[in-house]
């Protein structure tokens, strides 16, 4: 039996794929990083939002990148339920739960010395001559129309000015020039928000580091949100707690802040005070990158990082994702489904079988709930569960309830118990103006005169449950349970 691989860094998780069959592919063709890679891979194994034809398929490595001699980029490495599940050691099925527990264990990361830091083999100072992240960092543009090119697995690292909590998350990044990147936040949405308005309200820049290319436990819990992680909640812990091992970082060479010490890449850098670009001020498009929803973001007036160095690996391995991507779905659907499955258990034990965050939503928009009634009084507390869901997740839109009879990983067959289980004048629950994402199209005055700005949504409940005292006359055909091992060769998947 061949030992089992720990993973703790990205090139020890693109080991672990290599090792099983049908989960990492590699090219050597030379592929442009401007909008090429991301066509490339679309077909390849994107999935997600991304518009067909597209699929679920392997992660990828592409060797030769044109303009980057010594450079290769990663992308897909999130982009399949099974495949976290492997990189996490655990059932992809039960991965909501698994995050969930280590939400309740966290594992505060520890910091080591420089001279052990693996992202700081090789540094560029932006001071010296010739220096140009756009050279320096491969990141990719998804299509011809976008701003620039975009980091987009970048762990954005910054501390409160006032108390010094640090927090994780990821936002996208677009390089704009030499040394000048912008930031995106999601208004009200990001610890690292907070903290940025409180420097800019002293007149202060914020320290900020960008770790790319690190252990996908990392990438995983930065998706985690309010009030499952609330201000001066560091994410790495979770991370932390699903190794059994604290993450590891270092400090920054040319600010006061730290990084992930076994990064691909690093970037450090200063958040301006009060000094905003607009996204696509060099391509003059209007168009931002493809976000998760499946549509191309508009250009925004956005904060400015002003880059102090840049440090990385020998022979660094740039990570990338597509926006609309399954990959997106799982950063942040997985950490959806944890903070679903904590609040509704702590209210409610017993009853919920699962969660799944569904591709369609992009990780954030629509979760099936699968709820069991056990007793008569169970009757609407299914509906109950699903409040408790928008309470956990605020940029949630819609809840599908289902009984435990459904597979709720399967949209086929939510599909069929909101055919045969559901009328719409008596299961639909709607929540009107309510607040959502802004990056939602139809969550606009413009689509509908019911909203008053943009980011407000009417939210919807689907109950897809069977009413308790019916329960006999929706029993799903029983079909005979079989020896699966005398069959075993023709139930391959």
């Amino acid at each position: 039996m061949s030992e089992k691989k720990e993973v703790h860094d990205l090139r020890s998780a693109l080991e672990l794929l290599a090792s099983v069959p049908g989960q990492l592919i590699q090219t050597d063709i030379e592929v442009d990083p401007h909008a090429e890679l991301a066509g490339v891979y679309r077909h390849v194994g994107a999935g997600g939002t991304v518009m067909r034809p597209t699929k679920e398929g392997p992660a990828m490595i592409f060797n030769n990148l044109k303009g980057f001699a010594e450079a290769r980029v990663a992308i897909g490495v999130l982009a399949s339920r099974k495949r976290v599940g492997l990189l996490l050691d655990t059932d992809p099925k039960k991965l909501g739960f698994h995050l969930a527990n280590s939400v309740k264990n966290p594992l505060p990361p520890v910091v080591i010395d420089n001279k052990y830091a693996r992202c700081q083999e090789v540094v560029h100072y932006a001071d010296e001559p010739g220096f140009d992240v756009r050279k320096l960092v491969p990141a990719p543009t998804n299509t011809e129309e976008d701003a620039g090119p975009y980091i987009t697995m970048g762990m954005c690292y910054a501390s409160d000015p006032e108390n010094g909590d640090s927090d994780i998350t990821i936002h996208r990044l677009c390089l704009q020039s030499k040394d000048e990147i912008s930031m995106f936040f999601t208004p009200g949405a990001r610890h690292l928000g907070v903290f940025r308005e409180k420097a800019e309200a002293m007149g202060k820049p914020l320290p900020i580091s960008i770790s790319i290319g690190v252990d996908p436990a990392i990438e995983i819990a930065a998706g985690f949100e309010p009030p499952t992680t609330p201000i001066g909640f560091n994410e790495l812990q979770i991370a932390g707690a699903l190794r059994h091992k604290p993450v590891e970082l270092t400090k920054c060479l040319t600010i006061r802040e730290h990084c992930i010490a076994n990064a691909e890449y690093v970037i450090e850098g200063e958040l301006l005070p009060n000094f905003y670009v607009r996204e696509d001020q060099n391509t003059k498009t209007g168009k931002a990158m493809p976000e998760f929803p499946g549509y191309t973001g508009d250009a925004k007036e956005v904060p400015v990082i002003k880059v102090k160095a840049v440090t990385h690996r020998v022979n660094p391995i740039m990570q990338s994702c597509i926006g609309p991507s399954e990959e997106h779905v799982s950063m942040a659907g997985i950490p959806t489904e944890a903070s679903i499955i904590q609040m509704i258990e702590r209210a409610m034990p017993g009853r919920l079988q699962n969660v799944y965050a569904a591709p369609c939503g992009g990780g954030k928009y629509v979760v099936v709930i699968q709820f069991r009634k056990n007793v008569p009084s169970d009757e609407g507390r299914q509906r109950q569960a699903a409040l408790l869901a928008f309470s956990a997740f605020s940029e949630l839109k819609h809840v599908f309830l289902v009984d435990e009879d459904v597979d709720l990983f399967d949209m086929s067959d939510v599909m069929w118990a909101m055919t045969t289980r559901f009328q719409g004048d008596n299961d639909a629950i709607f929540i009107p103006g309510v607040r959502c994402h802004p990056l939602d199209p139809s969550s606009s005055p413009e689509f509908s005169t019911s909203i008053r700005d943009v980011g407000i949504s009417c939210k919807a409940i689907f109950d897809c449950t069977v009413p308790y005292d019916q329960k006999q006359r929706f029993q799903r055909v029983k079909f005979m349970e079989i020896d699966e091992g005398k069959w075993a060769e023709f139930l391959k998947v």
